[in-house]
């Protein structure tokens, strides 16, 4: 889905902060009036774009004077996307990671099943085949894994979902990087995988969604097991 033109205008915002250092921590943004004129949006949309980086904790609006970048903003953690929750802790956190894709995911193959279309769901198939290329190969596989259950997670067309999905697997590639020596989850989720794209192109959803929760709990099993 196209972002909306507001979502784009908090983009271009954001990168006038966090690239080009037009505005450091601490500063004001210009007035509505000009700053709408040189964005050339209304100022209803601008509204809205300041709004959106307001949530995301890059900028605050004091009563009477104007909206500020944060002082405490670090351009090089990015804005909030409420990950901060879900941090990674290499010691104890992938067990856990996977328990919560266990809750979500065999959910969100269920639901991508059912609401996907035949676009989507041949772009997941797509992006399947690349990562078990990758894991036939033992290659660097993070961006085929994190964008594999993007895809079902997208096909879902679940706005929540969408919005989870990504956290899950910003850490997913920790994850994977952790989990790289154990060569049996590798030619388990192969397996998995395989079971998984079959059940979608077939539009069986009770099956993708047994599938996603078998190849969770493989792979929980196997972790517990070996590491």
């Amino acid at each position: 889905m196209p972002k909306a033109l507001s979502e784009m205008i908090s983009d271009d915002i954001y990168a006038m902060i966090a690239e080009g250092n037009m505005f450091p921590p601490g500063s004001k943004l210009p007035n509505e009036i000009e700053f709408s004129n040189r964005l050339n949006v209304n100022r209803a949309t601008l509204r809205v774009a300041i709004r959106i980086l307001v949530t995301k904790g890059v900028l605050e609006i004091k009563r009477g004077k104007g909206t500020f970048v944060r002082e405490d903003f670090n351009p090089e953690k990015g804005p909030r996307d409420g990950g901060e929750i879900f941090q990674f802790n290499e010691e104890a956190a992938i067990k856990d990671l996977y328990e919560m894709r266990l809750v979500i995911e065999p959910e969100a193959a269920y639901l991508a099943t059912i609401r996907g279309s035949e676009n989507e769901i041949k772009n997941i198939i797509k992006i399947g085949m690349a990562l078990e290329k990758k894991l036939i190969e033992n290659g660097e596989r993070v961006k085929e894994e994190q964008e594999f259950h993007k895809a079902i997670a997208k096909a879902t067309h679940n706005e929540y979902m969408n919005k989870i999905m990504p956290i899950l697997v910003r850490d997913m590639g920790k994850a994977v990087h952790v989990t790289f020596k154990i060569e049996e989850l590798r030619y388990e989720t192969i397996r998995d995988h395989r079971l998984i794209m079959d059940f979608l192109e077939r539009r069986d959803a009770e099956g993708a969604k047994a599938a996603m929760r078998l190849h969770m709990v493989h792979a929980i099993k196997l972790m517990t097991e070996r590491t």
